[in-house]
């Protein structure tokens, strides 16, 4: 990307990471998701289809000796137990941010491996939004709920160190999306937009550092830095940035 209306367009696209996402979230799409659907519409009948799926999250040196979850009625399960720290699993959509449109798109699969550092820390986002989506609560008070979360902080910062990987080809990241892009993302703790920015030489032109800051309702203690990569996991070309 050679301008900053480049990294711009860019940063637009993003707003699944959650993630952390998160992902990128889709601002197009039919379908009014205005409410959850049935638990059952989110589920993979398959376990083995969603931890070949969560595995296809990162390259096999680091996926082979991961530890994998699988969404079950009552949240997250081990279905595997790894031996390197990293964690991988399949995201839904409600770890988009609040205000996308496409918060309960039963549809949306978000293969990532959180790193051991990442496991310890942001990953208990993901468990968290899980089990309330799991529980009925509407949209808004999941928000309420995180937003309480992090007053009390009973949601930690991002560990020093904590990254994750999304190169799976095989995702679905909203309507009209995809799999999206190949890419790395990097957490860091939640302050000034713009000065974090600047500490990673984000969204400077030709720096590969995007750092999301459009129209993103996420609650929790976290700033994502994405670095788009030219593979999927599987060693075949990916998308130009």
């Amino acid at each position: 990307m050679d301008s900053i209306s480049d990294h711009i367009r860019f940063a637009m696209m993003l707003a699944v990471v959650l993630a952390v996402g998160r992902p990128a979230p889709a601002w197009a799409g039919s379908a009014p998701y205005e409410r959850m659907a049935p638990l059952s519409r989110y589920l993979m009948a398959d376990r083995q289809a969603e931890i070949n799926l969560a595995r296809s999250a990162a390259p096999s040196a680091i996926s082979i000796h991961a530890t994998f979850l699988v969404l079950g009625h009552h949240g997250y399960e081990t279905a595997e137990k790894g031996t390197n720290g990293f964690t991988c699993l399949v995201e839904r959509s409600w770890m988009s941010p609040f205000d996308s449109s496409e918060f309960w798109n039963w549809k949306m699969r978000g293969p990532i491996c959180y790193n051991p550092a990442a496991t310890r820390s942001v990953l208990l986002y993901t468990l968290q939004r899980t089990e309330m989506a799991l529980s009925g609560l509407t949209k808004s008070q999941m928000l309420d709920r995180t937003k309480a979360a992090v007053a009390d902080k009973q949601l930690p910062t991002p560990e020093p160190g904590s990254m994750s990987y999304m190169m799976s080809k095989n995702g679905d990241l909203g309507d009209g999306i995809g799999p999206w892009l190949s890419h790395l993302m990097f957490y860091a703790p939640k302050t000034d937009g713009a000065k974090d920015g600047a500490s990673w030489g984000a969204d400077l032109p030709s720096s590969p550092v995007i750092l999301d800051t459009s129209h993103r309702v996420v609650p929790e203690p976290e700033t994502i830095f994405m670095v788009p990569v030219a593979h999927w996991s599987d060693g075949t070309a990916a998308p130009p940035t």
